[in-house]
């Protein structure tokens, strides 16, 4: 399972550039299995991958197109589809997306995951033997209809909450960060 470090993150999308050009040999964000959704507002960064659900939404395809790996990730038979979208239609957090009528979701890239190799601050992480189970279900009731994009924002602000929440704690608290010392 990969595994993201919202405090981690700086949204250089290295992760995206590596993901892309290894199975597409070009760089295109559209092309990427993992993608970085940056709210500058509120000063967050967070890549958004196929979270390996309870749920399994994404297999819900009318073409039988979509399986699981030994290693939970998902696979595209790209024989068998169509391109109608149910997949990406499905999944409430965005991480499968279609680009040029074929859907892109996270395939562990056969369990050396090239995302993970790029992030020099190790903001992603990759476990291959954590069985834990992510259930998604009261994140999908609050996505539903919403287009990819939409979700991963849902999902980055979702994730990077207790965060983004220590992080203002320690602004309002100088104590709480030294800075006091400092001065």
């Amino acid at each position: 399972m990969i595994r993201l470090d919202v405090s981690k993150c700086s949204g250089c999308r290295r992760c995206e550039v590596a993901c892309a050009f290894f199975h597409e040999e070009r760089v295109s964000r559209g092309m990427s299995r993992i993608k970085v959704v940056k709210i500058e507002d509120k000063g967050i960064d967070v890549a958004v991958v196929c979270q390996q659900c309870q749920e399994r939404y994404c297999m819900k395809c009318p073409e039988s197109a979509i399986a699981v790996g030994e290693m939970g990730q998902i696979l595209v038979d790209l024989e068998r589809c169509t391109g109608c979208g149910a997949c990406e239609k499905q999944c409430p957090i965005g991480a499968i997306e279609m680009f040029d009528d074929t859907p892109f979701v996270c395939d562990l890239c056969g369990g050396d995951p090239q995302c993970v190799r790029e992030c020099t601050l190790g903001a992603i992480t990759f476990e291959p033997r954590v069985m834990e189970i992510v259930s998604l279900k009261d994140m999908r009731k609050k996505t539903r209809g919403l287009t990819p994009e939409a979700k991963r924002v849902h999902f980055a602000l979702i994730t990077s909450h207790d965060t983004r929440e220590r992080w203002l704690d320690r602004r309002a608290d100088p104590c709480a960060t030294g800075m006091v010392d400092r001065f």
